[in-house]
């Protein structure tokens, strides 16, 4: 997946360049944007709009203000979504498999359609993460306690129908094991949740792993290929799990946002992502940029869709 993701990789400097020397023309965005994260503070999505924002108001002049709506897994937001004004100025983070999961499998307020994703910008890998003082030393170890005593072993996670949740329950399916996941609001709270001792595991992403480096370890990835920052830290397929997968996040628009608005973010968004300082800064934590434009969307999604109905019923069957 994630060498798909590289072909997606469309935004060359010289096309950069020459979109950036225009940008000063362009009628959008004409006030401040309100950039609402559907989650609490501190997680994936929070950090890195905050990392959008300077490069945002030095291509635009205009200041991104993020806000924060938690609730339902992100669903309490995205539910509101098409009740703003489409003039642009309101946008709203996105996040796969949740918006294609939660509508899926229950009625969480609003269908997969309904939302106007306009770039798909980063992808975090999957990640089994356990305290530094944590009894168990590898993937197996795990394995082997959530083999022998069926339950008692639990994994926190961001939200159900998330990809905290759907890395959970691939995990099941492919070791065996079975563990309690324990749903949080969002990535913040389940490092919290980690570290304070109330879940033995944690199903993360290799930026928690940047971030936490001196309080968790880091027993197995969902990547193809050893992560850059970790080269001492397995794949799960290098342990005989096949297991590639992770977090996929972008930006939304309310659905009567015009084309041309539509059209618009999107590039900026692209100009953002492009930006050599801001790629250092996101990979450096931990983060793999993608690039999937609003022209690009439609068949992304349907992708990604395909590839979550395989644990759908599953997850379905927990709810």
């Amino acid at each position: 997946m994630l060498g798909k993701m590289k072909l997606r990789h469309w935004v060359t400097a010289a096309m950069v360049a020459a979109t950036m020397s225009g940008s000063a023309a362009l009628a959008y965005p004409d006030g401040p944007v309100n950039y609402i994260i559907p989650f609490n503070a501190g997680g994936e999505s929070d950090v890195t709009a905050r990392y959008q924002q300077p490069y945002f108001k030095e291509l635009t002049g205009q200041d991104m203000i993020v806000q924060y709506m938690p609730g339902a897994g992100g669903a309490q937001a995205w539910s509101g979504l098409n009740g703003y004004n489409g003039d642009g100025l309101t946008i709203m983070g996105t996040n796969l498999p949740h918006i294609i999961l939660q509508p899926m499998l229950q009625d969480p307020g609003y269908a997969t359609e309904d939302i106007t994703n306009i770039y798909m910008f980063h992808f975090t890998p999957d990640a089994l993460l356990v305290r530094k003082d944590s009894p168990y030393q590898t993937v197996q170890d795990v394995i082997d306690a959530a083999t022998q005593n069926p339950g008692l072993v639990t994994a926190g996670g961001s939200g159900t129908n998330s990809a905290n949740h759907v890395a959970n329950q691939r995990f099941m399916n492919e070791t065996g094991a079975v563990t309690t996941y324990i749903p949080y609001s969002g990535t913040g709270a389940t490092e919290s949740g980690l570290l304070g001792g109330e879940v033995d595991m944690l199903w993360g992403y290799t930026t928690v792993a940047a971030r936490q480096a001196d309080g968790v370890r880091m027993l197995a990835v969902a990547t193809e290929e050893r992560h850059p920052l970790f080269p001492d830290v397995p794949t799960f397929k290098e342990l005989g799990i096949d297991m590639v997968g992770g977090a996929y996040r972008g930006i939304a628009v309310p659905s009567s946002t015009p084309e041309e608005t539509r059209k618009q973010l999107s590039d900026i968004i692209g100009q953002i992502n492009a930006n050599p300082e801001f790629r250092k800064r996101m990979e450096n934590d931990g983060y793999a940029l993608i690039d999937v434009p609003y022209e690009e969307m439609s068949d992304f999604m349907a992708e990604r869709k395909a590839a979550y109905e395989e644990v759908t019923g599953q997850l379905k069957a927990q709810n």
